[in-house]
């Protein structure tokens, strides 16, 4: 934790935890701003947590919660009253302090100087050039001007992001690449159900984001505001605009925990957890681990979510390990999907089923989770089956597992960009757009009917790379995807089934059928998941090094 005063009254920082804030008290601060909406980073504390911390040390607490890159004056005009409100020197923080930076400079618009509002947060080490270019312009960000400008500009560091800028560099060396992302770790998310299953530590699927972005591309750490496509230009946090040739969108997607009621309260205590999160997979494992009887429900949303098959695969890891302990026969197991059927592809269906009835788990159909109260262990799903009214009903647990519900990131869901649903819209093959022919995407972030699996970003991000060159060069799409996705399921330690398919389902294996049969559990396809992919990740996939990933080339009928 970095606090960075701004005047007298006012300081900011970054993403701080509950227990920073006895020091914040003890700095002598008697206030804390939360900028930061719950949910919006993998490792984030929730206001709830925050606040009761403050509230053990005497100091108040205010949620003013704001969009990553979208501070708009209704905003500004909130955090000054509150400001005026709250008993001084007050603390705000969000993910980096940009956002309360922002606000403290747009409310201080009509009563401070716009150079003493550069001067302030310039020695705070915050550039508010284009804020104040926000702010002469009448409250609207300009774009005729750039703060910076590049060959290619990458909208998130994740997998599919720091992939597809690996794999542009080592075709065009000298091309000038900015990938855009806020964060300072990266996680290895699929390694997160391992975590949850007791296989590996939390700490081996993070590294810090610095290490791992390409050599030669540069780093711009800011959230994106908006997309401005008529203009070739993105709009950053701090009104910053930054201008581009091609545009490559690939912000993956967002965990709306928000939309089930009191999830967000309950999360991480009460036997409420989620390998969705990086600081919540090692609590499942504890559950896991301690659990000797009662009821364990593992939930599933409304599709599309990331990866399919991890709601599943967190009740297979933990039936197993209550099966070898021989306490599965006292586990009431509830899969509560809110979809029609246990896998999309059914021709991986068969085995897992046999699994379902191995651990005696009930399948509940057309559940959806709607509403938890942690304390009193009793959650409440929305019953929609077929040709029926929606029924209300309540189930009590002792443990449960929850996968939330995902959208598009706010930013990309009122942007020029996205289709009807919130989702970028691109050609499924070409994965370019089908209204701006200089940007692409590729990951979870988009629209193309595929599985939301790393595997997928992986086989994606050569694509768009050959196709993005081949444009530069004057050329037509030279690659094409064809919607493969790959979703291991852990079905016991030691075993899995190895799905691996296409659009429309079409079987898609990487390995022959005596290597690997993928719609049968196997323990080559476990040594895969354990020991070859996690490397392939780290040392293949982010470092352009296209192992097993060559894009394949548009036929020429």
């Amino acid at each position: 934790m970095e606090i960075k005063p701004i005047t007298a009254k006012l300081s900011v920082s970054g993403q701080i935890t509950p227990e920073d804030v006895k020091t914040i008290a003890e700095q002598g601060y008697r206030a804390i701003i939360c900028n930061r909406p719950d949910g919006e980073g993998a490792d984030q504390p929730t206001f709830e947590e925050i606040e009761a911390a403050a509230r053990e040390v005497g100091l108040d607490a205010r949620y003013i919660p704001v969009a990553t890159g979208r501070v708009t004056d209704a905003d500004a005009a909130a955090f000054g009253a509150a400001l005026d409100e709250l008993p001084r020197p007050v603390l705000g923080y969000c993910r980096s302090g940009m956002r309360s930076a922002t606000l403290w400079s747009l409310a201080n618009a009509d009563t401070l100087a716009t150079t003493d509002i550069l001067a302030a947060t310039k020695a705070a080490g915050y550039d508010m050039a284009g804020v104040v270019r926000r702010i002469v312009n009448g409250g609207k960000t300009p774009t005729d001007h750039a703060d910076a400008s590049f060959d290619v500009v990458i909208v998130g560091a994740g997998a599919a992001g720091i992939s597809v800028a690996a794999s542009l560099k080592q075709r065009k060396p000298g091309l000038e690449v900015a990938l855009i992302d806020p964060a300072d770790i990266h996680y290895y998310q699929p390694g997160w159900t391992m975590v949850g299953g007791g296989i590996f530590e939390a700490p081996q699927t993070a590294r810090t984001m610095g290490s791992l972005i390409p050599q030669g591309v540069h780093w711009i750490k800011a959230a994106v505001a908006a997309f401005e496509p008529k203009d070739n230009a993105v709009i950053l946090d701090g009104c910053r605009v930054v201008q581009y040739d091609r545009l490559i969108v690939c912000p993956g997607l967002k965990l709306d925990w928000h939309k089930v009621e009191g999830l967000v309260d309950t999360l991480g205590k009460n036997g409420v957890t989620s390998n969705y999160r990086y600081d919540l997979a090692p609590y499942t494992w504890e559950l896991v681990s301690k659990m000797r009887e009662g009821r364990a429900i593992f939930t599933q949303p409304p599709m599309p979510i990331k990866c399919a098959g991890a709601p599943q695969k967190a009740l297979y890891l933990s039936a197993d390990h209550w099966f070898r302990r021989g306490v599965l026969k006292d586990i009431d197991i509830q899969f509560n999907n809110a979809g029609g059927v246990l896998f999309g592809v059914k021709d991986y269906v068969p085995a897992l089923e046999s699994y379902i009835q191995k651990y005696g788990a009930t399948l509940n159909f057309f559940h959806n989770l709607v509403a938890v109260d942690g304390a009193a262990k009793k959650a409440w799903f929305d019953v929609a089956k077929p040709d029926t009214p929606v029924e209300r009903v309540e189930m009590s647990f002792d443990m449960m597992h929850v996968c939330p519900p995902q959208t598009a990131p706010d930013f990309i869901r009122v942007s020029p960009l996205a289709d009807a649903a919130g989702w970028v819209d691109v050609d499924q093959a070409t994965l370019r757009h089908k209204t701006y022919d200089n940007i692409w995407s590729l990951g979870d972030v988009m629209n193309a009917p595929n599985a939301k699996t790393a595997a997928a970003a992986r086989i994606q991000a050569p694509v768009v790379a050959e196709n993005v060159i081949a444009d530069i060069r004057g050329g037509s799409p030279r690659a094409q995807y064809d919607g493969y996705g790959s979703c291991p399921l852990t079905v016991e330690r030691g075993k899995i089934v190895l799905a691996e398919f296409g659009y429309g389902g079409t079987l898609l294996p990487s390995f022959p059928k005596w290597m690997i049969d993928g719609t049968q559990p196997s323990r080559a396809a476990w040594l895969l998941k354990e020991k070859i992919l996690p490397p392939v990740y780290w040392q293949g996939m982010l470092r352009g090094r296209e192992w097993m990933a060559k894009p394949e080339k548009v036929s020429a009928g």
